[in-house]
């Protein structure tokens, strides 16, 4: 099939066929679409958009474009599970999510991404763990899931090829705010991955990349009828991003946050609860509970009797870190030479924050990229941050603590955080931050 007759049928608002999409999408890896015909495609989908079927269409020839992996081999005594996130502040849910899913039964090939804009990547996260290999071959990941349960890994260049290449097009094409190409994008590698089970953290608020609700909402409903609709039992979660998730933000930081938090040394509630549910949800779609309620007691118990914290450790190790991680992170976490504590100015209660401003602030200290050749310094970040609801003031609790490698850079970033975050003489209360379940 000719592309441009395929680009030519969308352009005038008619519905392609799946050998359509399938013909189009097929020659994007190997050249024979070009990079112009990628472009005006995707500006065709966007001012037109696409109807449920040529969602799902579009979806599976992404997924399809490269290697497809498959676990039957290894006869895994599970169900294998992965969770995508549509990206927030100080979200390392992942780094709890896929050791205490493993420990429940379940089998996690977590495929995460780095940081993107002012949003924290997993990858990067993980590789503030010395050794640690954040994209093995085919066999290392393997074995990680045969011994461990869980690998948090970045995707292969096999896998969903055709889904990177459109994705590096859109980015400079003004086409990326489509529902549509973002469905397809966030499922093709999921798809690719042989999962059994998926769940979405569907986020929005001022640190989300989608802010309204009803757009955030809108995305959800597609990812899980699409999903569903290629095979993949898939529910989401609405979260909300209008203050950072935990207590840190960073890299080396949030590792620090989530080994505390597997080990039992400190438990943010709002990211307990939101890892919680996401957990249960997983094990109701894998088979391993058969109600969410029975789900949470699982979790509950492998995080207290210690298995959760254990599979992390096994992960790690397997995929090239110390030994004794989990144990020790102190050792292995490299340190930013400044640590400052910002006061609030004035006395009173936090009653808001732009997430996205503290995300910014982040990329500024170096902790996440300008451009994608950037090197990540992993050290920098935040940590005490305060949330919504809490007393501060100049000689109470700090709105949080810099971690810079200058005090001039410290300085800088105290002046954003004390500008972003709202103080008030009348205490409010947090958003409740599980809103919505979305299911097929």
């Amino acid at each position: 099939m000719l592309s441009q007759e395929i680009i030519r049928k969308k352009r005038d608002h008619l519905k392609l066929t799946s050998d359509e999409i399938q013909s189009f999408v097929g020659g994007v890896p190997s050249g024979e679409v070009s990079e112009s015909q990628v472009a005006a495609f995707c500006m065709a989908v966007l001012l037109n958009g696409m109807e449920m079927d040529e969602r799902v269409g579009l979806t599976l020839a992404m997924a399809q474009s490269g290697r497809v992996l498959d676990w039957s081999h290894l006869d895994l005594p599970g169900p294998v599970l992965d969770k995508h996130s549509t990206g927030g502040i100080g979200d390392k849910v992942s780094l709890i999510l896929a050791p205490v899913i493993a420990a429940c039964g379940g089998f996690v090939p977590m495929l995460s991404g780095r940081g993107l804009g002012h949003t924290g990547g997993t990858l990067d996260k993980m590789d503030s763990i010395p050794g640690y290999v954040s994209q093995p071959d085919l066999d290392m990941l393997e074995k990680a899931i045969q011994h461990c349960g869980c690998a948090i890994i970045g995707a292969t260049k096999d896998l969903a090829p055709a889904d990177r290449i459109m994705y590096s097009i859109r980015d400079v094409t003004a086409t990326v705010e489509s529902i549509d190409l973002i469905t397809a994008s966030i499922l093709a590698k999921k798809l690719a991955g042989g999962l059994d089970g998926l769940v979405m953290d569907v986020k929005f608020g001022s640190g989300a990349f989608m802010k309204d609700y009803k757009d955030a909402k809108a995305l959800a409903e597609s990812i899980v009828s699409v999903a569903n609709g290629a095979g993949l039992p898939t529910v989401a979660l609405m979260t909300d991003m209008n203050q950072v998730l935990g207590r840190t933000a960073g890299n080396a930081v949030e590792v620090q946050e989530s080994v505390d938090f597997l080990t039992g040394h400190k438990r943010d509630p709002r990211l307990e609860t939101v890892t919680v549910e996401l957990c249960a949800e997983l094990l109701v779609l894998g088979g391993i509970s058969a109600t969410v309620s029975e789900a949470r007691e699982k979790i509950q118990t492998c995080l207290d009797n210690g298995q959760a914290a254990e599979r992390f450790q096994k992960m790690v190790s397997v995929l090239g870190g110390p030994d004794d991680f989990v144990e020790n992170p102190d050792q292995y976490l490299k340190k930013a030479a400044i640590q400052l504590e910002v006061y609030a100015e004035q006395a009173g209660y936090v009653t808001g924050m732009d997430a996205r401003d503290i995300g910014i602030t982040i990329v500024e200290l170096g902790g996440g990229r300008r451009k994608s050749s950037d090197e990540i310094d992993h050290a920098v970040g935040l940590t005490d941050i305060v949330q919504i609801g809490e007393a501060v003031g100049p000689n109470a609790k700090p709105l949080a603590v810099v971690h810079a490698q200058t005090r001039e850079a410290a300085d800088k970033a105290a002046n954003e955080i004390r500008k972003t975050i709202k103080i008030s003489d009348k205490p409010v209360k947090s958003n409740v931050v599980v809103q919505e379940r979305v299911e097929a």
